[in-house]
């Protein structure tokens, strides 16, 4: 039986905090974004520690909480991206209004 370390415990704590802390922070869409792109080199960082050093519940669940924050990082890229588009093109359309009149 292997004994798991302190500092895995540690990570595999740090890595459930920042996923359940992460969204419930909705103050800025940058900051959110950046939250899921340091809860994934976390995670990652966890599942590698687990799967160097034989622990492979530890690894799994490193590995899911990286794809997990990675996949949320991607939305709000895409998020803030559609916003975007949508702030550029409602600028444009009152733009061409107002130099109608």
């Amino acid at each position: 039986m292997t004994r798991v370390s302190p500092f895995a415990i540690a990570g595999a704590l740090a890595v459930c905090a920042l996923s359940s802390i992460a969204p419930a922070a909705h103050a800025d869409s940058q900051k959110n974004k950046n939250n899921w792109r340091n809860g994934a080199i976390a995670g990652a960082a966890v599942g590698a520690y687990g799967l160097t050093h034989h622990n492979n519940t530890l690894g799994v669940i490193g590995v899911a909480g990286a794809a997990y924050s990675a996949k949320k990082y991607e939305d709000e890229r895409k998020s803030q991206s559609r916003a975007s588009r949508a702030r550029a093109r409602y600028h444009r359309a009152h733009r061409r209004t107002h130099r109608a009149r």
